[in-house]
């Protein structure tokens, strides 16, 4: 169970924190105004919050995990928002960084 909460709230940080920049990114390079990237900034700040969540209380492994779901997240997100089409290289490049997360987050540890 705590390894499913744990994926739960990545994907929480990952959606508050790429669609919060992709706000702010939204506001500023497609001149959509103020709305837009206060909503942004009201999304990154959450991204922050949820991050503090995760089970682990090791900030260094939790951010370093994070960076993986980062990856993969933002390719999605360009896939499903603006029409981006990962080629092999950026799938193949999301998938070790999900490997990463794996070791880093879900490896057994001595106690």
């Amino acid at each position: 169970m705590t390894v499913l909460r744990s994926m739960v709230l990545f994907v929480l940080a990952a959606l508050a924190e790429i669609g919060g920049a992709w706000l702010v990114w939204q506001g500023v390079r497609e001149h959509r105004g103020l709305l837009w990237i206060g909503g942004g900034v009201i999304a990154l700040g959450l991204y922050g919050f949820v991050a503090t969540l995760q089970p682990d209380a090791h900030f260094g492994r939790i951010l370093a995990a994070y960076g993986g779901v980062f990856v993969a997240g933002s390719l999605a997100w360009g896939m499903v928002f603006d029409g981006f089409r990962p080629d092999r290289w950026d799938v193949i490049g999301a998938l070790v960084c999900l490997a990463g997360v794996a070791v880093i987050m879900y490896a057994p540890r001595a106690a």
